[in-house]
Order: C-alpha cells, then structure tokens, then sequence
C-alpha cells in the first residue's frame, strides 16, 4: 500500500462494492504515488465478479459465468486501484487494521499467509448469504445459490440429474426430476422460471427419453401468503398467474420444517418431493460481522449504519448494501433500506461523495432511499413489474409495466451496472459481440 496516501479499504467485490472501488479508483488513482490523495484497495475472497441478480441464470445453465465474470486484478488495472485477495475475519479498531484468513488451494495447501492491512476508512459491503434458520435438514440436503461456485454446482448437479434420469426413465424414482425451492422472493420466482424453460432445453436437446410433462416438475414454497410479499399484491397476482401457466406448482401459507435427501416437510404436515432441493427462503449478512470489532449488529448480522452510512460505533468505518441496515430517511419510524441492487448502487454513488467531502474535511450527505420499482424476468415466458415515478417525472406514482417494456427495463438494469465499471464505448462493442455470437450456440450450457 502506498504510505503517502490516505488508505481506503473496501472489503467485498459485489456490484455495489466493485462499484464503488472503480469510481474511487478513477477519482484518485492517478498520478505519482507521492500526489495521490487516497489509495483505494479492494479485498475479496475470489478472484472475478458477476452481477449476483444473473445466478439463477448461471445455475440454471443460461448463462455462462465465464462469458460475463469480471476478473477483480484486470478490473483494479484498468481503473487504478488495488486488489487483494482474501477473506477478512478480524478488525482491529485501535490499530485501524483488518486482517485477512489464510488462502487455501483446492487440496487445503496456504498458498497466501493471514495477512493485515491498514486503513483509515473502511468500507464493509460483503453482501448477504442464505438464512436457513437453522431449520433440521436444510444445510445436509439443500443448494443455496449466493456464489457463482453454488450456482455452478447446483448447474451441475442438475446436468448429471438429467443424464443419469435419461438412461433410467422406466425406473425413475417419485421426486427424482422434481425440484422444489423454498422461498418465493424474487430469486426464487426468477430461478423456478428460469428451471422451467432450461430443463425442457436440455430434454429438447437429446434427453428425449424424458417426459416433461410426466417426470419433471417444480414447486415454490413459501411461508407468507403470497409470494414476492415484499412487492405491490398486483405484481404477485400476476406472477403467480404466469407461474401457474406454464405448470410452476405454488404453495403459500406452508412453512418448510424440515427437508430430507427426498422432500420438503412443511408445518401443515405436507411432503412436497424432491430429490432436487434449492434453498431461498431468507437472507443475513455473513457470520464474520456478528461479532466484528464491538460493531453493533442486529439479528441478521447486519451492521447498524447511521444515514451517512458510518457504522454507529466507528465514524471510521462505514457499511453498505446488503450487510448493513440503514434507514431509509431521517424519520423516527423510518425502516432499513431492502436488500436490492439498486439499493446498494445508490448508496455506493453516495460513497462516493461521501469519501470525496471526507478527505475535504466536509460533512458527509445523508443517505435517503430512492424506489424505482421491482422487476420480476421469468425467462422467456414474461418479464413484469412495478416503475417508481422517480424514473421520470411524467409517470404517476406507480406504473405496471409487463411484456417487451418490462423485458427492455430489466436488461437495462444490467447495463447500468456495467456502464458503471466498463464506460460506455466498452459495453457498446461487448453488447453488439454478443448479439452477433448469441445464434452460433445453444441457449443452454449443455456441460
């Protein structure tokens, strides 16, 4: 690290993270070490990056992570900052250090020691993992899709599912090809969609001994009484709708309680089988941050964030996206900020006045939650949702978008997020690539 400099440290690459450490990169990477004004170091626990709203594509084998994974060192090349690798697991307040577990390779060997790093500001934005709440069986018998890694095993484990299914098909066991997913939150839905058209991809593709309509099936259990509760009644009406045509099973109202290597129990007694079980029925912030540094936290490990985004024990260190609870305004009854992408990309452009004033000596602005409306794509079928009037000042309060707008809304989604890492020449020449190169193969990554 550069010694000259006033040494930011953002801990966790995600789409909020990598967006913030391009920015501040850009802002005060250049020039002679001796003149910069701030050294910005990012530190994750792998090596590249993907957009964390395409996993249920990745796990569902329409997009290779490979084609749309962003390697963090080139990244830290092109835009002027530094990247660690590395899982953090301790800070050390006094010292105003962090330090980092040791690397492991793939047969346990350390290749990289446990490390520390100074900072004078830290940024803490690791994301969210799955909750299993300690439910009996889900740990043992579940996939959780939080990491490429999960969602590229759990794409394996349903290529070999298929396979072995296929040259087995007069002895197919009950739930064998049945896939059931725990949670109807917008990941789950968008995964259940996503499964749907993938698997009759792969049975279209050679499988033909299996029967879609007799042997394959998928189920969303959720305990509320709708799914996407947290969205407006009318998108999860509609949803469900679409769900229901295509022969997407929905429970709600069923809490699961136990699983086991063949079904889903619920608290009503029903067994959904399934030998094939995805976990997406909530959300914390990771383990580490529960006890970090005498950092308050609440029951989700989140840490409580003050509206400028500083942690409420350390004016030093400060904590965004889905590992922090933030208010949403400055009002006494004000809720946390949900857990979104465009949650963590609005408080990351904040970060970035923030640090700016920072380093002036300045007060810092105060963050307030902006909704510009849910979007829910489910594949091919239907991609619908709910547009803020904060998008543009002509719409009214709430407008329902569904179809080729929705569809066209959603994928911008996207490119904002690569807009902000690439530019816009970059992504112009990669969007037009892929248009080109999209018919010469399969939709569906067949290995």
């Amino acid at each position: 690290m550069d010694t000259y400099a006033h040494q930011i440290v953002i801990v966790g690459g995600g789409a909020g993270g990598l967006e913030l450490a391009t920015r501040l990169g850009r802002k005060f990477g250049g020039g002679r070490k001796r003149n910069r004004r701030a050294q910005v170091t990012l530190i994750d626990a792998t090596l590249t990056h993907l957009w964390k709203p395409l996993l249920h594509e990745v796990a569902a084998g329409t997009l290779d992570s490979h084609e749309d994974e962003i390697n963090y060192l080139a990244q830290a090349h092109w835009n002027k900052f530094t990247f660690r690798l590395g899982r953090v697991d301790s800070v050390d307040r006094a010292a105003k250090t962090i330090g980092t577990e040791p690397v492991l390779d793939e047969d346990g060997r350390e290749y990289i020691p446990r490390r520390r790093f100074p900072y004078d500001t830290l940024i803490l934005c690791v994301g969210s993992v799955s909750n299993d709440f300690g439910i009996d069986g889900v740990r043992q018998h579940c996939h959780f899709i939080d990491q490429t890694k999960q969602a590229v095993e759990f794409h394996q484990h349903l290529l070999k599912s298929h396979y072995a299914a296929h040259t087995q098909v007069a002895d197919l066991r009950s739930g064998q090809l049945h896939i059931a997913i725990a949670g109807g939150g917008a990941t789950g839905v968008e995964l259940a969609a996503e499964l749907h058209n993938s698997t009759r991809e792969l049975v279209a593709f050679g499988l033909d001994r299996i029967d879609p309509d007799e042997h394959l099936k998928i189920t969303i259990i959720e305990s509320a009484q709708r799914i996407l509760a947290g969205l407006p009644a009318r998108l999860s009406r509609e949803v469900s709708a679409d769900l229901r045509e295509i022969g997407i099973e929905v429970l709600t109202g069923e809490r699961v309680v136990r699983a086991t290597p063949t079904a889903y129990i619920t608290n009503s007694g029903k067994q959904v089988a399934a030998e094939i079980k995805v976990w997406a029925a909530g959300i914390k912030a990771p383990d580490f941050l529960a006890d970090i540094a005498g950092l308050e936290t609440n029951r989700a490990n989140q840490l409580l964030v003050r509206p400028t985004l500083q942690t409420t024990q350390d004016d030093d260190i400060f904590a965004f996206g889905d590992c922090a609870a933030c208010p949403t305004s400055d009002t006494a009854d004000a809720g946390n900020a949900p857990p979104r992408a465009q949650t963590a990309h609005q408080q990351a452009s904040l970060l970035v006045k923030s640090i700016t004033r920072r380093l002036q000596g300045r007060p810092l602005p105060r963050y307030r939650y902006i909704d510009y409306g849910s979007l829910i794509n489910m594949s091919r079928y239907s991609t619908v949702g709910s547009l803020m009037g904060n998008i543009a000042k002509l719409l009214p309060r709430r407008v329902f978008v569904e179809g080729v707008i929705a569809r066209l809304v959603y994928l911008s989604l996207y490119k904002m997020h690569q807009l902000a890492l690439f530019g816009m020449i970059r992504v112009s020449l990669t969007t037009m690539a892929n248009l080109l190169t999209r018919k010469t193969k399969p939709r569906m990554k067949l290995h």
